[in-house]
Parts: C-alpha cells; structure tokens; sequence
C-alpha cells in the first residue's frame, strides 16, 4: 500500500533526535507549555518571518483565538471561502460571528479577490483568505481591500508552513496566520497542536493571554480566556521536525514535479501554481470528471487516495442559510472533480513510478 501520509517512516528517520526530544521533557517535567514550547515558538516564528508565534493545541483553537484578538464577535463578518476544511468556519461560529463566502478560482482555488469587495458590508470585520494545498492566496489585492475597508486579515495557513507569495512567508502577510500542526501536516506534531504568527505586540499578548484562561499572573485573571495551551511534548517534538522541513519540502515538491511532467497533456488536470507563489505541497491534488473510476484504479493497484473536499461549506445542512447551490460554481465543480494522490516526502522513487503507471492506465 502507498499511503498518503508515511509517518511511522517520517518518524523512525529522525527517531534519535525524537526520542532525545522526548526524554528532555520527561526529565524536565514542563508538560504544559514551558521553556521547549517557548524554544519552538521563537524559531516557528522566524521561520515565517513573524515577530512572535504562541503555542495552542490544535489549528482550530489558533483561528478562534485570532479572531477574537481581533475582537470578532456577535454581529460581525467574516469573509472566507466555502472550499476549506470545516474548521474555517467553525471558528468563526465559536466567536458568535456569521460567515460570508466568496467562490475560489479555478485554477489555485484559493479566495478570488475579484469577487471579494461585493461581499463587504458594513457588518464586515476581517477577511479569512485561505492558503489551500500549500500554496498562498493572491494576497496582494485582498491587503489592499482590506486596508481600504479597515478590515483585518486573518489567513488560514494551516496547509501552507513555508509557503510564499513575492517572497513573503506564509502567516506574515496579514494581521494573525493560523497553522495547524495536526500530524499528517507538512510539519506534525505527535498529537494535535497549532500556533498564531503575528507582528503586532497588543494582537499576540491578547492571544498569549487568551490560550491559558486570560490569566496576566497566577490566579489573576483579565479576560474570558480557554485552555488552549500547548503540550511540552509537541514543542519539543515540533521543534526536532522544523530542522528537516525545508528538506521535506524540496522532496515534496520533486515529487510534484515529476508527477505534473509526467501528466502533462493528459486528461487529469495537475494543480495550477501561483504566478507568485512557492507551493509546498501539503496535498498533490488532481482533477478528473471521471474521478471514481480512476480512484478505483488507484485503489485497487493499492494507491491511497483522498477528497479534500467533498461538499463545500455552504451545501452543509449545519451552514445552510449562507448560500444555496449555484452560489459558488467554482467551489462546487472542484468537489465534485478534486482528489488528491501521495506526494509525501517518504515516497520512493519507484513508488512515484508506480503512482504515474497507474494513473497513466486508467485514464487511456
């Protein structure tokens, strides 16, 4: 079987230093935040060219909490796109506040910004671009929009660590980036985790103050805050694995690389890149109007594949009310023709091969 993700490979290729990791926090006893959590955020940090990056326990937890450092609230919007993972818009739902789409592109499938200034009201507060399958959204327009409407930008990097658009990191662009580490992400911790990057002090203390119940000093508390702490372990453990990710990402990117050669002129369509972007491809995502029959193909040649994503957010029941079929054709057409093949830094050489033989065959 060829997985879309090879942790357990992942793992025992760096397994001395993981374990070293592992022992220091059993012997320092911090496993609650503490100086290997506080060591990962400084060098995450510097990794997206942010002035800082707080720890929290999982992706969704670092987009709920960037909103309301932005004082996202009842009443207010959130510009965002129906062509994400549900945590998008789920934490925009935390804040009380009411999610308002705009289709994606046809070829990145990241925010259009063509279409994003119709969509402002006045009860509009921030913009939520979503940085999807490792590649930024085109996020020069959508700062200028932003800036003209004094809204804040909050991205969803949660699939792009390391991506870059112009030559600006991932997370840096806007107001507050949001990253997950869930493990099967380009950089994994052993559990769950996430973090919020941001250049502004008074945005980064409110979020430092909010993932650890809004307490300023022991028992004092100033705000309604959450235990949204990150573990000791997953500290020490992320900070091992950003040492390797610009490795991983080279071989991610080969890997992409041969498989868009490889299927060029074919009847797939191989994702677009950003005229300028980095992509670093959190998922090699294809398009086929045939998809089930060439995912049986895949699957019964023991080629692991996947949907990201099937409905998009607006089609769900528990969303219903914030667009209707049609509303975002984009979107919709992408559900129904995206999957996704493995494109993991693991794969063998051979196993490429093997992926572009099979796709090769079932599409004749």
């Amino acid at each position: 079987m060829i997985p879309l993700a090879d942790l357990k490979t992942q793992y025992h290729s760096i397994k001395s230093e993981i374990d070293a990791a592992i022992q220091g926090v059993l012997d320092n006893s911090a496993f609650i935040l503490g100086k290997e959590v506080a060591a990962f955020e400084k060098d995450f940090a510097e990794y997206c060219d942010s002035a800082q990056a707080i720890g929290v326990n999982s992706g969704t937890s670092a987009l709920h909490l960037a909103l309301l450092a932005c004082d996202i609230g009842p009443g207010d919007e959130v510009i965002t796109v129906p062509f994400t993972f549900i945590a998008t818009v789920s934490a925009i739902g935390y804040c009380g506040a009411t999610p308002v789409f705009v289709d994606v592109e046809p070829g990145t499938l990241n925010m259009d910004p063509s279409k994003l200034e119709r969509a402002i009201t006045p009860r509009t507060k921030a913009i939520m671009p979503v940085h999807l399958f490792g590649q930024c959204a085109d996020m020069d327009p959508i700062l200028a929009i932003a800036s003209r409407y004094g809204l804040r930008i909050v991205e969803d990097a949660a699939q792009a660590h390391g991506a870059r658009y112009k030559g600006r990191a991932a997370g840096s662009m806007g107001d507050l980036g949001c990253f997950s580490f869930y493990p099967g992400k380009n950089l994994g911790a052993f559990g769950e985790g996430g973090a919020v990057t941001t250049s502004q002090p008074e945005l980064a203390r409110k979020v430092r103050l909010l993932r650890d119940w809004g307490m300023e000093d022991r028992y004092h508390y100033v705000a309604r805050g959450f235990n949204y702490r990150m573990e000791g372990f997953q500290g020490a453990i992320l900070r091992v694995k950003l040492r390797h990710l610009n490795r991983w990402t080279e071989q991610r990117q080969a890997n992409a690389a041969r498989y868009t050669e490889a299927l060029a002129g074919s009847a797939l369509r191989t994702p677009v890149t950003g005229p300028h972007n980095t992509h670093v491809f959190h998922q090699y995502t294809l398009r086929s109007k045939d998809r089930a029959t060439v995912q049986k193909k895949l699957a019964d040649a023991g080629v692991a594949t996947a949907i990201h994503y099937p409905v998009p957010l607006h089609l769900l029941d528990i969303w219903k009310g914030h667009g209707n079929r049609g509303d975002f054709p984009e979107s919709e057409l992408a559900a129904q023709e995206i999957f996704s093949i493995p494109v993991h830094p693991e794969l063998t050489s051979d196993q490429v091969g093997c992926v572009l033989e099979v796709l090769k065959s079932a599409i004749v």
